[in-house]
């Protein structure tokens, strides 16, 4: 068939912009979930802020994008069913753990599919393991750089502010947590919406014959676009998540967790490393929370939700290995 190539190729793109949707739907979530919980902005304003801060982020850089194009897998050593096979893998997964109001980590998924998908395609020499540990490391500390960041800063407003009232507190940081909120939204743009980009990139490398992997503004306008409506349409069991079961929010507790969690992602994005939202994010409102006590996070729903996250890598992998052998087989 002279015209699967095409096809293969076109299915994979749609593929990559369905997987940037489940992105919006489940992981930009996270950006607006602390001041929707904290009622500093209705839905609708909280929606609209952060897909136009996630459209924002998308155009500033493309250093995740190269990183997941040619840093988890060789492209010499894979094919386009590989690409494929590793995207369908992916949003199978962020669809179902989405339904079921989980926040997962889209990065986490990503990474696994890819590397299952290449495992299968071209054995462990298809398998970058010094780029692959890397960005583990990275997807494992952000979590805990989330925590400190935010810890220390509500430590040090606690501190500053200790004569204020609640009601001058919420006065003041009201405002402040929707600029945090913006940032939040921007820098998970910036980072997030370069894993699509980065497929996109590899795909079309591998069916047009390049040997650079390269992130095209169509890639970005796709990805941007997709990720944008999938925060717009959805994530609203996720928002509860984060935003109302792990701990009680005021705005200055969402605006501590907002600022350090963007922060955290912002570095990573600077650097070329994809990390995940939801652990971040999460991570630093566990660490607000528990600057007042450890029984104000509610440690049973932070346990469900790092149970979803253990279990992203091996099914994931598992997903991306499963599939990739059957296209294998059945095409190449």
């Amino acid at each position: 068939m002279p015209d699967a190539p095409v096809v293969i190729f076109a299915i994979t793109i749609a593929l990559a912009f369905v997987f940037a949707y489940t992105n919006g739907i489940n992981d930009a979530a996270n950006a607006i979930a602390t001041v929707v919980s904290t009622r500093v902005m209705t839905p609708l304003a909280a929606v609209a802020m952060g897909a136009t801060f996630n459209l924002v982020g998308a155009f500033t850089g493309t250093a995740v994008a190269k990183t997941i194009g040619k840093g988890i897998v060789r492209p010499d050593e894979i094919n386009e069913y590989t690409v494929m096979a590793a995207m369908l893998a992916s949003v199978t997964w962020v669809l179902s753990a989405t339904r079921l109001g989980f926040p997962v980590s889209v990065s986490h998924s990503l990474v696994a599919s890819l590397v299952g998908a290449g495992l299968a395609a071209g054995g462990f020499g298809a398998v970058i393991g010094s780029g692959f540990l890397k960005v583990v490391i990275a997807l494992a500390v952000s979590p805990l750089a989330g925590f400190l960041f935010a810890f220390v800063a509500m430590v040090a407003i606690y501190r500053l502010s200790w004569r204020a009232s609640p009601m001058m507190m919420r006065r003041l940081f009201s405002p402040l947590q929707i600029l945090a909120g913006a940032f939040m939204a921007y820098s998970h743009g910036k980072n997030d919406a370069q894993n699509s980009m980065g497929v996109m990139a590899l795909a079309a490398a591998l069916y047009f014959g390049h040997t650079e992997i390269n992130v095209d503004l169509w890639m970005i306008l796709l990805s941007a676009f997709a990720i944008g409506m999938g925060t717009a349409l959805g994530g609203w069991k996720v928002i509860r998540t984060l935003g109302l079961r792990i701990t009680k929010l005021e705005p200055v507790h969402g605006f501590a967790a907002s600022t350090a969690g963007a922060t955290v992602i912002e570095i990573a994005s600077n650097i070329g490393l994809p990390v995940s939202t939801t652990h971040t994010i999460s991570g630093s409102i566990i660490g607000v929370g528990a600057t007042r006590r450890l029984s104000a996070v509610r440690w049973g729903v932070t346990q469900s939700i790092a149970l979803a996250w253990l279990v992203t890598y091996p099914v994931c992998f598992i997903l991306g290995l499963a599939i990739s052998y059957i296209f294998e087989l059945a095409f190449v």
